[in-house]
């Protein structure tokens, strides 16, 4: 068996329909496109038009409400924070945090912060710092002897809780 005497199987590959190469073709004159008119054309886009009359996507009221200030948390169930461990990936006896995650291959990135989920079994002790856990999974690493501290919305320490005006010096002038 040389290079030169490679081929496909019979059939595996089909030649491209050309278009628009004459009457003898079969597909000549208006290229398979029909006659006249504007979807003949090229660059035509008309998927919601209805010929003038309202649209459905019009006529139907809007409903909901879409929060562009969300914050998107990775998921991290506890059986693939098992895996990580078990194949070494990570440390089970250092701090776990988001950036060691990432580091480790475990979370491709952190967005707004990883939020812990029970999925799976986890029999490592750990101390993981998250975003967000579920109390299942925070019930789950204690059982096994580690601590779930959540903290602030990107991982990072919580911030300080505002301070409430207690002075009682508003109160007697208003009354």
């Amino acid at each position: 068996m040389k290079l030169n005497e490679l081929s496909d199987n019979p059939g595996a590959h089909k030649n491209r329909k050309r278009i628009g190469r004459g009457p003898g073709s079969g597909k000549g004159k208006t290229a398979g496109r029909g006659m006249k008119g504007q979807k003949s054309r090229s660059g035509v886009s008309i998927k919601g038009f209805e010929g003038g009359q309202m649209p459905l996507y019009r006529r139907l009221p809007k409903r909901g409400f879409n929060n562009i200030f969300r914050k998107k948390f990775v998921e991290l169930g506890t059986g693939r924070l098992q895996t990580a461990i078990d194949a070494g990936k990570i440390d089970a006896k250092k701090a776990i945090t988001g950036e060691i995650l990432v580091e480790a291959g475990v979370l491709r990135r952190v967005k707004d912060g990883v939020r812990l989920l029970v999925n799976g079994d986890l029999s490592a002790k750990v101390t993981i710092t998250v975003a967000g856990a579920s109390k299942g999974a925070v019930a789950m690493v204690e059982k096994a002897g580690g601590k779930v501290t959540v903290s602030g919305d990107d991982g990072k320490a919580e911030k300080p809780a505002a301070k409430s005006d207690t002075s009682s010096d508003g109160d007697e002038a208003s009354a």
